[in-house]
């Protein structure tokens, strides 16, 4: 690897791309949803650090926690090296939307009366990342921290340099556009089309 330390033994670095080809693929995910487009060099830079500190990481079981956290502290970095983060649209046009009314009232489906559970069912894990690329970054990188990496909204202000009630009113808008862009998807992949057995 370019700029390895020349401390690092053959079974160091041996060990090192193992591990490192492991988490990979959700690295990859993670930081796609955090920076989008940038997320190859968030990546590379995570790695590199990673390598640099590999004989930090003691037990490999810890391999995934540790690759998290070095990849946060990368995309945090890249959040305060930019200008500034990218503005919010003062146009709030997702406020009055509900995706509960919208089932209730478009889809023909004979829901139960766990109508909103009965709909996220029909999502796989692919369908749900995909709608999470249509939400705005801004939104986006809120959504995933807290609610698939278990951050609180306290530890994302502080990574992102802003005051707490900021991320709740991201979280607030970013929950209404991940709806929304649900319903929009549901409709354009057929998921909303009753089956001839009766069945989705």
């Amino acid at each position: 690897m370019a700029g390895s330390p020349a401390s690092v033994s053959q079974e160091q670095e041996g060990s090192f791309t193992s591990v490192a080809r492991e988490q990979l693929p959700w690295l990859y995910a993670l930081a796609r949803q955090l920076v989008g487009e940038d997320a190859e060099d968030a990546v590379q830079e995570c790695l590199l650090k990673a390598y640099r500190g590999y004989d930090r990481l003691r037990d490999r079981k810890a391999a995934p926690a540790w690759f998290r956290q070095i990849l946060l502290n990368c995309v945090r970095d890249r959040y305060r090296r930019q200008a500034g983060l990218p503005r919010e649209d003062p146009r709030d046009p997702t406020e009055e939307y509900s995706l509960y009314r919208t089932i209730a009232e478009q889809d023909p489906w004979p829901y139960s009366d766990s109508v909103h559970l009965d709909f996220l069912r029909c999502f796989e894990h692919d369908d749900v990342w995909q709608v999470l690329d249509r939400v705005k970054p801004l939104y986006r990188a809120p959504l995933v921290l807290v609610h698939m990496e278990g951050m609180s909204t306290n530890q994302v202000a502080r990574m992102f340099g802003v005051a707490q009630g900021t991320v709740l009113s991201w979280l607030h808008r970013g929950r209404k556009l991940f709806e929304e862009a649900l319903w929009e998807y549901a409709n354009e992949h057929d998921l909303l089309v009753e089956s001839p057995g009766g069945s989705r």
